[in-house]
């Protein structure tokens, strides 16, 4: 017995509905798989940004001076990405400054934000030499006003009599709420929180370069 036409053209139609539901479920399983999307990435409006400006991918970190993963993410993964990535001019990396451990984090901050002030060009130098000289044990007092001109002091490009002078009068505090608001707004409760553009990269994946990478990737449209 032959079928209806119309039954074959109804089931041959179901059956590219299907598929082409399939497909979509499937795209957006893969973009979503990296972490959660927003509507749009963090401003970097005023933030220190390291690589070309105008590269057309912007990972921001969410990061605490004082936090033991957020210096295992600078030593291990920024270099990574600074090979791969930024040296091409593909990607160039924000930080934003998130004060989760108290005087500490928010001494260590705004001693960065005011090296930032002074001389953008000492920053990264700076921002580096804090984490390098982050101590194994958190629950020593690390970072002090004599800590600050011993790292600062070993920066050429630093003024390190106007950086403590500034730190005293808390010149930059604002920069400082101004980050928070950041955070705030994108729900960051842990650090380090990556973000690929407008994609905040899952927790568990935080220090899985790999993952990084395929977000980087598809961001870049490759």
């Amino acid at each position: 017995m032959k079928k209806s036409p119309l039954k074959i053209i109804v089931a041959i139609t179901l059956i590219v509905v299907a598929l082409v539901v399939l497909l979509v479920v499937l795209v957006n399983r893969d973009s979503e798989s990296f972490g959660r999307e927003f509507d749009e990435a963090p401003s970097t409006e005023g933030q220190p940004v390291y690589g070309d400006p105008d590269a057309p991918v912007t990972i921001v970190e969410f990061g605490d001076y004082k936090c033991p993963g957020c210096k295992v993410w600078d030593e291990s993964i920024f270099p990574q990405l600074e090979q791969d990535y930024i040296d091409e001019g593909k990607v160039n990396i924000a930080f934003v400054n998130v004060l989760f451990h108290g005087e500490e984090s928010r001494l260590a901050s705004l001693t960065a934000e005011t090296v930032y002030a002074q001389n953008p060009e000492a920053y990264w130098d700076f921002h580096h030499a804090l984490f390098a000289d982050q101590p194994e044990n958190q629950q020593a007092v690390w970072m002090t006003t004599d800590k600050i001109e011993e790292l600062a002091g070993g920066i050429e490009e630093i003024d390190t009599e106007a950086l403590m002078e500034d730190i005293e009068n808390n010149t930059l505090m604002d920069e400082l709420l101004k980050d928070d608001d950041l955070r705030k707004a994108f729900e960051v409760e842990s650090t380090p929180t990556i973000m690929v553009n407008n994609v905040m990269i899952n927790d568990d994946d935080t220090f899985d370069y790999e993952v990084i990478k395929q977000a980087v990737d598809e961001a870049l449209g490759e």
